[in-house]
């Protein structure tokens, strides 16, 4: 559904913070904390096959309040069951030596996050595809997938492709495309929208790599961070707000029917009710961004209203259930002659090359291929 040819990297690049992660947050034993630790090591050798720009600069969770010891202890422990052997707890002292501009009274460094340009990653990965005699084809927004003697017809908005078996990797229209193949997942996609904030180049010093709140476990999203980018930026955010559009990348961008899907469907109004006073002050975040300023001076005091400037936004497909569950792992389902990648939360660009494979090895099985 790429309308473009440099999609490929925009929608990698462009929206995505681009760090490498190294499993501190994920459950040990989930597939995403297997696929994360796997994936990382795998996308760090893609990137020194295929010269691609790859910095392991670190990240510190930072603790400012008493009350989340506790929490910062368990993320060690769950980051070294993930593999992540490298990290360490630290105080005050070694926060001032890694981040000078940060405060906290203990922080979990994790020396082995990284940063990457995805949409880089996404145009070697077009590379090989194409060097293996593979099609890239774009522009064509599929509309239909029907049968017709043992093939599968994608109907698009351009003509029509032939295929014996499809894999499907819809992101925020993976609901749908797997409605149109006679799959009927009991969940679906609830879009969110995170816009991030920028530091304008005179504040950029604040920050010298990637500076984390300890996640709170009630909430769904992981909370506001920063983040240095490898071409010097540093982003602030993202928040999480209700997209009104599924493709609804600017402020303002709405979509009746994909509205009229969401507010139409039981397990939104659940996780609504749950997260109301959250998703409220993630909405004055959105609509008066200077009112983020006191949550990220907890962390960097130096920081002033003057230093922000617009940044970009993603939008995340966020599969929910019908009791209100976010799917917190990657999902994976068939149907006949169809593999469909249903729910791909964060860490999905580090584990992208494990996912992969691991999307291959069911396609293959599936498809009776092997």
């Amino acid at each position: 559904m790429l309308e473009k040819e440099r999609d490929l990297a925009t929608h990698q690049s462009g929206r995505n913070s681009g760090v490498v992660h190294s499993g501190l947050y994920y459950r040990p034993g989930s597939l995403k904390a297997r696929l994360c630790r796997e994936g990382k090591a795998e996308l760090e050798e893609f990137a020194a096959e295929h010269g691609l720009a790859h910095r392991r600069c670190g990240k510190l969770v930072v603790a400012v309040g008493s009350e989340e010891l506790a929490r910062l202890a368990d993320l060690a422990e769950r980051a070294r069951a993930n593999g992540a052997s490298d990290v360490e707890e630290v105080g005050p002292e070694r926060i001032a030596e890694l981040e000078p501009h940060a405060r906290g009274i203990r922080a979990l460094h994790s020396p082995g996050t990284g940063i990457i340009d995805f949409g880089a990653v996404a145009q070697a990965l077009a590379g090989e595809i194409r060097s293996r005699g593979g099609e890239i084809l774009t522009g064509r927004h599929v509309t239909d997938i029907g049968e017709r003697a043992g093939w599968r017809v994608l109907r698009t908005s351009a003509e029509p492709a032939l295929t014996r078996h499809v894999i499907s990797c819809a992101g925020l229209h993976a609901d749908r495309v797997a409605a149109m193949t006679g799959a009927r997942p009991n969940a679906r996609i609830v879009p969110f929208r995170g816009g991030y904030l920028t530091l304008r180049p005179s504040a950029r010093a604040a920050v010298r790599a990637l500076i984390y709140p300890v996640p709170d476990p009630s909430l769904p999203f992981l909370g506001v961070h920063l983040t240095r980018r490898l071409n010097g930026e540093v982003w602030v955010g993202p928040n999480a707000v209700l997209a009104l559009a599924r493709e609804g990348y600017a402020m303002g961008s709405f979509s009746w029917r994909d509205v009229r899907d969401t507010l139409g469907f039981g397990g939104f109004w659940r996780v609504a009710t749950r997260h109301l006073g959250a998703g409220l002050r993630e909405t004055l975040h959105e609509l008066i961004p200077r009112t983020l300023l006191p949550e990220l001076r907890r962390y960097v005091p130096g920081i002033e209203a003057t230093d922000l400037a617009p940044g970009p936004a993603g939008i995340r497909a966020q599969l929910v259930d019908r009791r209100g569950r976010l799917m917190d792992d990657f999902v994976v389902g068939e149907a006949r002659g169809v593999v469909h990648v249903l729910n791909a939360p964060s860490p999905a660009a580090t584990a992208s090359l494990a996912i992969g494979r691991l999307v291959s090895d069911r396609a293959e099985a599936s498809f009776g291929l092997r």
